[in-house]
């Protein structure tokens, strides 16, 4: 039998891989007296997806840390966040989360046994706290409870006044539950310090504030249920999640935004301690890693392949969710599952989804491309496959472009030349770098992997406008949406042609001098 674990080593198993702590001196001082006692709350909202197994990866490092923990089904809040969860299907939502919460904790080897479940309304409904929402309500200003709930409560048009009562509860339910922490997404903390600024003024102990990071989801922004693109669901059939991995963002080289590495390190490497890169003989066979930075360094330097990568976890993954699908393809649960998610045409009353709305337009013209100029470019001081480039488009200053060309195009290439510069994506940054665009290329279609650039016609100037045929009238968006997926699903229809044009749809890119092209390769892609 192992020893228990002192305090200096329950405080690294609790705070390992957080991305903040509210509260260390606190938190010490309650492992060097006792046992502490945390919780976590899920609303019940959309269908838990993947991602989940990040908070419970680290519920179960709190257990290994001899912590007491709640778990708690925030059935309220679910109904309080912009009816995200109906009335009527609020009873079976909760219901389809305990269920696959526990079954979730079950595939990750956590002992249900040791861990305290409750539901909001077991306690929010009583006459002790509706007192003190009221008292709440008293003291806090409308401000703070709406910067409280920004990075959490949809934010509409027209708010309702329930999303102001959002932060407050979740600060009474650290009173309620009688915990010392609440742990909880990095997206949580302006309702952690709300908590923390109010609960004494209601003769409450400030709490212990623990935060996870936010993961990137598959197409590299936050992962979300309202989001099919960017989640792998628990109950994906296995053809599923290997359609979704395979077109997942996973850039070679780029660590940043990469929501499959930050799968491996959030998700697999806490729960084994070791990640496995499945790979045939002729590219070195099979790497086993006990650290996951030495996996991240390896990526960055290229020697893991994206492909091997996403193989990798496909196979650890479907591990994870194999006892999840099992325990849920009896009739029971199929039941609750499709009456907790009703399809829009059988949405109830009140649920979203049931609306009339148009379809947004998906047309070429949202899309800002430019003829660019590359003034100076130089390799990226933290990563070998990267280059930063200072490109003229046509503005004030010009702008800062990271670009995963090294292995592709000499930097003597670039220097000085004519580009196709995608100007309205959202700022993103690669490896500390933030890129204000995105330079377009022609990929081969097979392996070994080619790339060129996209060649605008002779005569252009920095600045000048890229449109499709047929599509020179439309305005751009300011700044595309990542949610929306518009490029995304525009770029689905980019191809090059068999005269090396680059179309969309089989219509030609244009600048007022003529076509878009590439040197060499007829048939590939855009990117």
């Amino acid at each position: 039998m192992e020893p228990a674990p002192g305090p200096q080593e329950k405080y690294q198993l609790i705070t390992r891989n957080l991305q903040e702590v509210l509260g260390e001196d606190k938190l010490m001082a309650i492992l060097k007296e006792r046992e502490l006692k945390i919780y976590w709350g899920t609303a019940t909202t959309g269908k838990p997806h993947v991602a989940y197994f990040v908070p419970m990866s680290k519920i179960a490092d709190f257990l290994k840390a001899g912590c007491e923990v709640t778990i708690l089904f925030a059935d309220l809040h679910a109904y309080l966040d912009n009816m995200k969860a109906p009335w009527e299907l609020l009873e079976l939502r909760t219901r389809y989360y305990e269920h696959v919460i526990k079954a979730m904790l079950e595939s990750i080897g956590v002992p249900l046994e040791k861990l305290r479940f409750v539901r909001g309304t077991d306690y929010q409904l009583s006459k002790e706290y509706t007192l003190d929402v009221y008292r709440l309500s008293s003291v806090v200003t409308q401000h703070d409870a709406k910067k409280a709930g920004a990075e959490v409560v949809k934010q509409v048009e027209h708010p309702l006044l329930s999303g102001l009562l959002y932060p407050g509860l979740q600060a009474l339910d650290e009173e309620y539950l009688k915990v010392d922490a609440q742990f909880g997404g990095v997206d949580q903390r302006k309702i952690f310090t709300f908590a923390e600024k109010y609960l004494p003024s209601l003769g409450y102990a400030k709490r212990i504030h623990l935060m996870n990071p936010m993961v990137p989801g598959l197409t590299g922004s936050k992962m979300s249920s309202s989001e099919e693109d960017s989640k792998i669901d628990l109950l994906d059939r296995k053809e599923d999640v290997k359609k979704k991995l395979k077109k997942a963002f996973c850039e070679p080289g780029n660590v940043e935004n990469n929501g499959v590495l930050s799968f491996i390190k959030h998700v697999l490497f806490p729960l084994k301690s070791e990640f496995v890169v499945l790979r045939e003989e002729k590219w070195g066979g099979n790497k086993t890693y006990t650290a996951y930075e030495a996996l991240e360094k390896d990526f960055a330097e290229q020697v893991v392949h994206p492909g091997d990568l996403k193989n990798s976890v496909e196979v650890a993954l479907n591990k994870l969710l194999d006892p999840i699908r099992e325990k849920f393809n009896c009739p029971e649960l199929k039941k609750l599952s499709s009456a907790a998610y009703p399809t829009p045409s059988k949405a109830k009353p009140g649920e979203k989804g049931t609306k009339n709305s148009e379809p947004e337009d998906v047309v070429p013209s949202r899309l800002d491309i430019r003829v660019g100029k590359v003034i100076s470019v130089e390799k990226h001081p933290d990563a070998d496959s990267l280059y930063v480039e200072k490109i003229d488009v046509g503005e004030a200053e010009p702008r800062t472009v990271v670009s995963g060309l090294v292995h592709f195009v000499p930097k003597e290439q670039l220097q000085d030349r004519l580009v196709v510069l995608l100007c309205n994506l959202k700022p993103q940054k690669m490896r500390g770098v933030e890129s204000q665009g995105m330079v377009l290329c022609a990929s081969s279609v097979g392996e070994p992997r080619q790339v060129e650039l996209l060649d605008p016609p002779a005569g252009c100037c920095a600045g000048e406008r890229v449109y499709v045929e047929g599509y020179e009238g439309g305005e751009p968006d300011d700044e595309l949406k990542p949610k929306k997926k518009v490029f995304e699903k525009l770029q689905a229809d980019f191809h090059i042609s068999e005269d090396c044009v680059a179309q969309w749809k089989q219509k030609n890119f244009l600048t007022k001098l003529g076509t878009v092209s590439c040197k060499s390769l007829k048939g590939g892609s855009i990117s």
